[in-house]
This record gives structure tokens, sequence and C-alpha cells, in this order.
């Protein structure tokens, strides 16, 4: 027998919580559905915790149309439910008279992306701002941060529930087909079932694609095929050298080995960048000590190598290859012609910066 759902949402990450909770307050009864026996357990517990200014984005591009309001909507939502958080701030730090040529750039994309706050300061400044930092010249990002992932979670799984929405834990989605008045979706698990939705909206993240393959009836030619790049991390043994987050300059596929602190005053560095084959493969190689303590000593020359422990690794759900730029990808009918599906791909970082401007975006789409 085949069960009657308003709207299904597959994946309970960050993203797919913040777009069940914005379609149950929007009036819509809402499932979340996820195949692991706890939400955000992938991609998003396994980051920087990062909130990020919006800085490097492509111009015009969906991630850096979604940043700045993403953002601001993450703070404010923060603030009001309680959520651990702190707007630190940012240094992303110059080495050389190569990436000085480079900040005047960079700041010029970031304000046509509508960040507004950034500065440019000298070496002297930089110093003053942080002692331990070392750089040529930096800018300066007020309105950079750190959050809770789980807490925030927690908090959008809250709102959701309140609303109306249900959690549907061990609940993997095997198979699918669009039907005249929406589509049957296939849940495995202890008890299977078949769900009818008048609305599935995919936020399964490293799994999106597969699962979009897995739905007969969804054009294949709309559905793109994901790269997986694995970052890891190494945390510090020792007191956190820094009260800001300190980057360096970015590439196109990649922010860089980069300081954080936690909420907690844990110091780690990461995430560095390697392309594999699987999805689930979270390996933390030991051996990368050096090279991190190397990258991370240009900005950081008090750096002491045997302090860094290995941390933990996730996997990036990325469109593009390797020095490449990539972006969001946020499909409704007007790409596949399915007015019952929505498929989100490629929502790597900033996911979590942006999950409140995804999920808004989500329901403009479906009205």
């Amino acid at each position: 027998m085949t069960e009657t759902a308003d709207v299904l949402v597959i994946g309970a990450g960050v993203v797919g919580l913040a777009v069940g909770r914005a379609l149950a307050l929007a009036g819509r009864e809402v499932i979340v559905v996820e195949q692991h026996d706890a939400f955000g357990t992938e991609t998003s517990a396994r980051n920087s915790e990062v909130i990020h200014a919006g800085i490097q984005y492509r111009p015009r591009g969906t991630r850096a149309r979604l940043a700045v309001k993403g953002r601001d909507a993450l703070y404010a939502y923060c603030a009001d439910r309680g959520v651990n958080h702190k707007r630190c701030g940012k240094l992303l730090v110059a080495i050389g008279d190569e990436d000085v040529a480079r900040l005047g750039d960079l700041k010029a994309r970031a304000e046509r992306n509508g960040v507004d706050d950034l500065s440019i300061i000298t070496r002297e400044e930089a110093r003053a701002l942080e002692p331990n930092v070392e750089c040529s010249a930096a800018i300066r990002s007020p309105s950079s941060g750190i959050v809770d992932s789980h807490g925030l979670m927690l908090a959008l799984l809250g709102d959701l529930e309140n609303a109306g929405g249900v959690l549907a834990l061990s609940s993997p989605v095997v198979g699918g087909a669009v039907c005249d008045d929406g589509i049957d979706i296939e849940i495995g698990g202890d008890d299977p079932i078949t769900l009818r939705a008048k609305l599935v909206v995919n936020c399964a993240g490293l799994w999106s694609d597969r699962v979009a393959r897995s739905i007969v009836g969804l054009p294949p030619e709309s559905i793109p095929t994901l790269r997986y790049a694995r970052g890891q991390y190494f945390t510090y043994s020792g007191a956190a050298p820094f009260q800001r987050l300190i980057y360096p300059l970015p590439s196109p596929d990649s922010q860089g080995v980069h300081y954080t602190c936690d909420l907690g005053g844990q110091a780690k560095l990461g995430p560095d960048i390697t392309f594999i084959d699987s999805n689930t493969d979270y390996f933390v190689d030991e051996t990368r000590r050096d090279a991190f303590a190397a990258a991370a000593r240009k900005f950081w020359p008090d750096l002491d190598p045997e302090r860094l422990v290995p941390g933990y690794a996730g996997i990036r759900p990325k469109l593009k290859g390797p020095g490449e730029e990539g972006d969001f990808l946020i499909q409704g009918k007007a790409v596949h012609g399915i007015e019952t599906y929505v498929g989100l791909y490629g929502i790597e970082s900033p996911g979590l910066t942006t999950c409140l401007a995804i999920a808004d975006h989500v329901a403009e789409l479906v009205g």
C-alpha cells in the first residue's frame, strides 16, 4: 500500500533541516527522511563551523547571491534561538608581493557580492590585532564567525517539529518514480514503505546525484555527477594563539589550510583538499602533519608541529574538479520540467552559512 505525504525532504543535514523547517512554517506538512540513525552526521558535522562573510565567490553565482543574505539570517537566528556562536572576525593574510597584489581584486569581488565591511590593512595593523600572525598585508573581515553546528541543527529540528514536521531516521531512499500527481519514493530500513509525495526536495548532500538517478522519470541530463573532495583537519594541543580566524588567500577550489578555533577553545588547522572516488572515506593521514605545519607556518611562524594531532576529515560534494571554481545547483521545474521535484546538488561551503537562505530560495521556487 502506498502512503501519501505532502512534502518529503530527503536528507537531514543542516540544509535539509532548514528546508524542512521553512516549508513547515509555510503551512506544508513535511516529512524529512534520513538514511542514518542521527541527523547531520556527514558534511554538516565535518567542517570548520565557520560563518562565512561571502568574500571569494564568483559574482552573480548562486553562492554569491545567497552568502550575505544567509550570513545575516544565520546571525539573527542564532541570537534569537540562543544557538552558541561568535562573531570573531577573520584575517585573510597575504604572504609576499604576489598575494598583496591580489588583495584589491579580492576586496572588489567581495563588494560585488554585497560584502561591505572589509578593509585592507598593513602588516603592522594586522599584528596589532593578532601579535602572533605573520603576513605582508591582510584583509580584515569583521563579519566572519563560528557557530555550534549541532546546536544549530537542534534548533532547526525543534522549529520543524513545532510546526508539525516529522523527522524519520534510519529511512534510506532506495528508489522512486515520477507519477501524475507526485513522486513515489521507496524508503527502506526496518519497515520499508512507499510514500507518494506531492513535492520531493532532494537535500541528500553527498548522495544527492545517486538519489536523483534512482527516481525514474527525472531527466537524466539534468542530474550532475558529483565529485568528492576530502579535507582533513589537525587539532592543536596548546593554547589558541589567535582571537580571529586566519586564512590564506583562496584558490578556485579551496580556501586553503586555515586556522580556526571552535567555541570550546580548540584550535585547529585545515582542511586540505584531496579529490577521491568514495563519499564515505574519512581517512585521516597522520603523515600530512608536516605539510600542514609548513602551510600554517607562513602565517603562524611560532607553530610547534609536535602539538599538531590528527583530528577528523570531511567530504565536500563538488560539481567541479581540481582547480575549478564550483557553485551550488538548485534545480526547480524551470530546469528539469518536473513540478513536484527540487534538486539540490553541490552544496558545499558555505552551505552551513547559507542554510536559511537556501531554504527561503527553495520555498520561493515551490510557491
